[in-house]
């Protein structure tokens, strides 16, 4: 009775299944795993997600639109085109543009004598405007002499140029005499001097083949539309960045006009040589 309490084993009826489900379930879940694994391994090979790009969108206004500018010069050129003894051609003329909007001919009564033509005409500003642009178009007449017209051009919701109300009479866009030339330091090397003065001897009298013997590999030039014959080198500098010389020359037409022209010439050294690489522009871009 007073020895020691002895252990006792207790035993409860589980089902075999739930053992055999406690054994493997780790096994299984490995296996579900790997399957999916797999499985998005094939989706990503098969058919890989696009990348979606964001893009800033840019406002339509902002946009150059030639049809638009376009369609101001067209509009100054008929505006201020008249004949007096041909009034109708006038309004005619207008009236596209005109439409049932605006009074007849744009607002525009030409005097009773006399007649003008538009020599030329060319947009010189443009700014945004709701829903397009006003434009000034410089245009030069052969009685008025040069004048500054603004032409405010929509498009519609259909996509139409249309005139954005009556025109203006304005002045020139902001402008003042030449800057003084950029101070360079001189080119001081007799031999570049001696291949520049050649090399625009031949460029400005349009001789190319003469002209490639001072050309680097690969430089592309084209050649002035009309020949003029080189004078003399007023002065050679070189650019800020010594990787080409500003050439200020003087030279003449067949006519003998005079000028004086300044031309940026790329320059490299190779060998102990001179060779030119680009003149002026890049007739390539």
């Amino acid at each position: 009775m007073g020895g020691p309490p002895r252990a006792t084993v207790s035993v409860h009826p589980t089902a075999l299944w739930r053992l055999r489900l406690a054994r493997e379930l780790p096994r299984h879940l490995f296996h579900a795993l790997a399957i999916v694994g797999l499985l998005a391994s094939a989706r990503y090979a098969i058919a890989p997600p696009t990348p979606t790009i964001v893009r800033t969108a840019t406002p339509s206004g902002a946009l150059i639109d030639r049809a638009a500018e376009g369609f101001a010069t067209l509009f100054a050129r008929y505006y201020l085109t008249w004949d007096a003894s041909d009034p109708e051609a006038h309004t005619l003329a207008l009236a596209p543009f005109a439409g049932s909007a605006l009074e007849t001919a744009a607002g525009s009564q030409p005097p009773e004598s006399g007649e003008q033509q538009v020599l030329w005409e060319q947009v010189v500003q443009a700014r945004v405007i709701p829903s397009g642009h006003l434009y000034t178009v410089a245009a030069q007449t052969d009685t008025s002499g040069l004048l500054y017209l603004t032409v405010g051009v929509i498009r519609t919701s259909a996509g139409a140029l249309a005139l954005a109300g009556y025109p203006a009479f304005v002045g020139a866009p902001a402008s003042t005499p030449a800057s003084p030339l950029e101070h360079t330091r001189e080119v001081e090397e007799s031999a570049l001097t001696t291949v520049v003065t050649r090399a625009l001897r031949n460029y400005l009298g349009r001789a190319p083949t003469d002209l490639a013997a001072d050309l680097a590999t690969g430089a592309r030039v084209s050649l002035p539309g009309a020949s003029l014959a080189l004078d003399s080198l007023v002065s050679l500098g070189w650019s800020s960045d010594r990787r080409s010389v500003i050439a200020v020359v003087q030279a003449h037409d067949k006519r003998s006009a005079h000028y004086t022209l300044a031309y940026e010439l790329d320059v490299v050294s190779r060998s102990g040589r001179w060779e030119v690489s680009a003149i002026q522009i890049n007739p390539d871009s």
